[in-house]
């Protein structure tokens, strides 16, 4: 009987659930997009049982598709959308409230009075993390403080809170498990990611009960067996990690320096930096990679909030194209931009700026200006986005890149990839498997029941599509460079009470 790993892909649209056999390759997909719901500027909810019952049914979906059942899967590896947040009652089952999801802003003013109380260097030093609403303590604390009876329940040790990784854990066990794994935990602003524990002074600082939180396992272990009725039998979950951290390591970023770029909505990139903690200095994140054979990686992280977003904008808010895909063959009607710079502030800036503030901003147009100028901009932000990251991550780690490994829907277009090396200059990889999230979980979990022997044997599997090299003499290159920083100054200092020049 041949066997197969199943991933459990969690995301913040959809669920979805990939069968992958021995070499690695796909040979089953599953997906079911869930509601989204807004119930104020600002705030994103989920409903957890609807997170449950998408993730279960195409889980069900996923294996009947290829005709096998559970005998047939060796283990369950879980990749999530990482930092929301979901309480649940732990006699009922029953969530109290909806799942606060991680683009929820409504806990900014709780961190701002953080900053303000001087806890900022604390909380980086333990956890690695910027004070921001983005994860999940504040928003523990804002259901203790908004759900009526939740803190005394809480206070009486009968709620858990979990990342969707620990809910759907919960809910595959029947409630024997409440677990989570260290790339989770180490997005809670709770968690101590030197020492590996939750730690009591920032859980006094957020006012949580330690009886809420789950038990802290590695990334590739048995943290239970399935107990409902959607398999014939009992499947072990041996693997978890949050989505970036398995795309990681599923594009085999096993060694200290190599980097993934995810361009997703928005673009997140991770360093692996090996197996000692370093505070950035760059206004990056420090987190967990993850921990595997009671060792433990740690990654300097980068967000950039509008990454293939700003390509939907250009379909959606102007119309200039019909489909995303569209954009490559727009911007390849103009030679280059024609002096036009755009930055895709719409949502402020992330890494290395955090400027909250910062608007989106096209500049540099002229009378002779067209879309497709203003399409090769677009894709272009994209690029020099990503090179202040990368630069940020250099300088912190004190090492020099030689190769950018990609994944995300964005990495189809040519162009873009094109010059992102040029704009680096080093080798962009795309892979053949660009589904690297789900492929992480499923490495993860397959390990832990020697499914694969080791990380050299899936090394093996990894395979490149295409690989880009900088083009040869590119004067122009930087130019661009410093045609963009002026445009994020001004993009920086078009925000209120700001004068160009005074950008920080």
């Amino acid at each position: 009987m041949e066997h197969y790993i199943l991933a459990l892909d969690q995301g913040t649209t959809s669920s979805r659930a990939i069968v992958f056999d021995h070499n690695g390759q796909i040979r089953s997909v599953a997906q079911k997009e869930f509601t989204q719901i807004f119930p104020q500027p600002g705030w994103v909810e989920h409903d957890p049982n609807e997170i449950w019952s998408s993730q279960a049914s195409v889980a069900a979906e996923a294996t009947v598709k290829m005709g096998i059942n559970g005998t047939n899967i060796k283990a369950i590896g879980i990749t999530n959308q990482r930092e929301t947040t979901i309480v649940w009652d732990r006699n009922t089952g029953e969530p109290v409230y909806n799942a606060i999801v991680w683009q929820d802003r409504r806990t900014a003013g709780f961190c701002d009075k953080l900053k303000q109380d001087g806890h900022s260097e604390l909380i980086q030093s333990k956890t690695g993390l910027i004070i921001d609403a983005y994860f999940s303590g504040s928003k523990i604390r804002w259901i203790l403080d908004n759900v009526p009876g939740a803190r005394a329940k809480a206070d009486a040790g009968e709620l858990a809170f979990g990342t969707v990784d620990s809910w759907l854990v919960w809910k595959f066990t029947r409630g024997k498990v409440h677990a989570t794994d260290v790339t989770n935990a180490s997005r809670t602003m709770l968690f101590n990611i030197r020492t590996l524990e939750w730690d009591d002074e920032l859980l006094k600082i957020f006012d949580i009960p330690k009886s809420m939180l789950p038990d802290v396992k590695q990334s590739s272990e048995l943290y239970g067996e399935t107990a409902t009725t959607i398999f014939a039998s009992k499947i072990p979950i041996t693997g978890i990690a949050g989505d970036q951290h398995a795309a990681l390591f599923g594009q085999m970023c096993t060694g200290n320096g190599m980097v993934k770029n995810t361009y997703g909505t928005g673009c997140f990139m991770l360093m692996n930096i090996g197996e000692h903690f370093i505070a950035s200095k760059n206004n990056l994140l420090t987190t967990i990679a993850w921990r595997t054979n009671n060792q433990t990686y740690y990654a300097f992280e980068g967000s950039i909030f509008i990454g293939g977003a700003v390509v939907q904008w250009l379909r959606d808010g102007l119309g200039v194209i019909k489909s995303s895909a569209d954009v490559e063959k727009l911007a390849l009607s103009v030679p280059d931009t024609g002096g036009v710079y755009f930055v895709p502030a719409f949502a402020g800036l992330g890494a290395p700026y955090w400027d909250p503030e910062a608007r989106g901003t096209i500049v540099g147009i002229t009378r002779g200006t067209t879309a497709g100028h203003i399409a090769r901009a677009a894709l272009q932000s994209i690029a020099y986005q990503t090179m202040d990251v990368l630069k940020a991550m250099e300088a912190d780690a004190g090492v020099p890149i030689s190769e950018l490994r990609v994944d995300g829907g964005a990495t189809a277009n040519d162009l873009l990839m094109q010059f992102q090396a040029n704009l680096l200059n080093c080798k962009v990889i795309r892979p053949t498997i660009v589904e690297t999230t789900a492929l992480g979980a499923a490495y993860l979990a397959g390990l832990a029941v020697g499914y694969w022997k080791t990380e050299d044997e899936i090394k093996e599997l990894w395979q490149a599509d295409r690989e880009f090299f900088p083009a040869i003499g590119q004067p122009d290159v930087e130019k661009g460079i410093a045609g963009w920083k002026r445009a994020v100054h001004t993009a920086q200092a078009w925000s209120k009470g700001r004068e160009p020049g005074t950008a920080h």
